[in-house]
């Protein structure tokens, strides 16, 4: 397995420390190959393979553990002295009430616990239930450019050609670990994708909602996929549906995103107003988990590139750990502000800078800002590459490549 570095240094800073590890994100984005990479960091600090108990509750070999307390005595039983036991549960939320298992383990034993699920609303609910201020969450994503790259070198005979050749296809494939093993064609890709779509679909949102109207659900998503990247509000979905002969309330369209939110199949971004300086409550923007969830669920639609170049930044800026933003400044719109540690980057993103049209609305909102903090222009133009003011414009591969922003 390839060590995710970016995860994996996060993860060491709290083994031992006394908290509950979340390791949480999108069905086949890598949360199972985190913790047995972290259970050989475990082995190589000295630790004895006896000490450290790792189930995956997705195998039919721990089937049987289906229920809290089936879960605490299987364990119990694994723990036969006073030394510290690492314990590591894998898509822990296939197991009934299992954080009752889990304060226990914290409660009755010497124990640095580590779990990783898939639904971040379940997670955070029953965590906060039992386990307030006990715990910390890491957040998993698909692959990034960088670690697409890195797969590749690995597992394909093939040279990697140039960053611009190569993000043509991650924007196509998407960050699927899976897909990056191999190589396949844009058609049997699509399939993976869509079963791991229909997984997360079905168990972290249908099942753990209990949402009967599967068929609404699934169009709701398909208008949100439809809309990626564009000022977005329940009223707009309740709108189209009523255009469509289909009634839908605001509540349900509101219970669905944050469902659809909870498994991670999109990403709700707020709107901030850079003059006002607040959280607006109002038109913010939906993303999608990865790119490939779009092409496989919709087909190409090249009129969305846009978007989707938009979405990856997105997910790229949360890798980071930055807070996202879409910006808006008076009348004029700001595609992201990106906030970590008390420092912001403004981003701008285009496909091309075709037009003086183009130029001018990407620029003007970004040079009427007056502070100091990095502004580019990201786009897939490989030859254009004016800097105005001090605004960068950059490939959106060499933008994806750079080291800090």
């Amino acid at each position: 397995m390839i060590k995710r570095e970016l995860y994996l240094n996060q993860l060491r800073a709290f083994i031992d420390k006394p908290f509950i590890k979340v390791i949480a994100g999108l069905r086949r984005s890598g949360k199972s190959s985190i913790l047995m990479l972290l259970r050989d960091e475990l082995l190589k600090m000295g630790i004895d393979e006896n000490n450290i108990i790792y189930l995956n509750f997705e195998s039919f070999e721990y089937s049987e553990i289906d229920i809290a307390d089936k879960l605490y005595h299987f364990v119990k039983a694994k723990i036969v002295n006073q030394q510290r036991y690492y314990i590591l549960l894998d898509e822990i939320q296939e197991v009934a009430q299992w954080e009752k298992a889990v304060n226990s383990f914290l409660v009755d034993f010497n124990t640095d616990l580590y779990i990783t699920g898939s639904n971040s609303r379940l997670l955070s609910s029953e965590l906060a239930t039992y386990l307030s201020g006990r715990y910390v969450e890491f957040h998993i994503y698909p692959l990034s450019f960088a670690e697409c790259l890195q797969f590749k070198q690995t597992f394909t005979p093939k040279a990697v050609s140039s960053h611009y050749h190569e993000f043509e296809l991650f924007l196509r494939l998407g960050g699927f670990p899976a897909l990056h093993t191999g190589e396949y064609s844009y058609e049997t890709a699509y399939k993976v994708v869509y079963d791991i779509y229909s997984s997360a679909i079905l168990r972290d949102t249908v099942q753990r909602f209990n949402i009967r109207d599967v068929e609404l659900l699934e169009r709701v998503v398909k208008y949100v996929f439809d809309n990626i990247g564009n000022n977005f509000s329940a009223k707009n979905v309740a709108d189209y549906f009523k255009s469509q002969q289909r009634k839908i309330d605001l509540n349900t369209v509101y219970n669905y995103l944050k469902a659809l939110e909870g498994a991670f199949i999109i990403y709700r971004i707020p709107r901030w107003d850079v003059k006002g300086k607040e959280i607006l409550k109002t038109q913010e923007k939906y993303y999608v988990g990865d790119q490939s969830l779009l092409y496989a669920v919709m087909g190409f639609k090249d009129r969305l590139i846009s978007g989707v170049l938009e979405n990856i930044i997105m997910l790229e800026l949360k890798r980071r750990g930055y807070r996202v933003f879409v910006g808006k400044s008076g009348n004029k719109e700001i595609d992201f502000i990106a906030e970590k540690n008390g420092q912001k980057v403004y981003i701008q993103v285009a496909y091309k800078m075709m037009e003086q049209t183009t130029i001018d609305r990407e620029y003007t909102p970004l040079l009427e800002i007056k502070d100091n903090y990095p502004k580019f222009v990201v786009t897939m133009d490989e030859m254009w590459k004016d800097n105005i003011e001090g605004i960068r414009h950059i490939h959106i591969a060499d933008f994806l490549m750079m080291g800090d922003y």
